[in-house]
């Protein structure tokens, strides 16, 4: 599966424990996300764009009105990197 370098840190910001918070319209579309790490820091790359293409992939998912994590598929789909702390 072709994911791109935005996908990638996305994904692998969840992989390692952070979550997409997220707001709704009253009519129940998503309007507004914020990608959290697991430090708290707030990562800026995900936008709403790149949010609804994780989600149609089926990469990232939400139970029960809570935060977006990543999928088992979402784990197999990204690629191993480094950790630079």
């Amino acid at each position: 599966m072709n994911i791109s370098r935005h996908e990638q840190r996305v994904l692998h910001v969840l992989a390692q424990g952070g979550a997409i918070h997220f707001d709704r319209q009253e009519n129940g579309k998503v309007d507004s996300v914020i990608c959290f790490t697991r430090d708290g820091h707030v990562l800026s790359d995900c936008t709403l764009p790149l949010f609804d293409r994780l989600r149609k992939r089926k990469l990232i998912q939400s139970r029960h009105s809570a935060p977006y994590r990543i999928t088992r598929l979402g784990l197999r789909s990204v690629n191993a990197q480094l950790d630079n702390r």
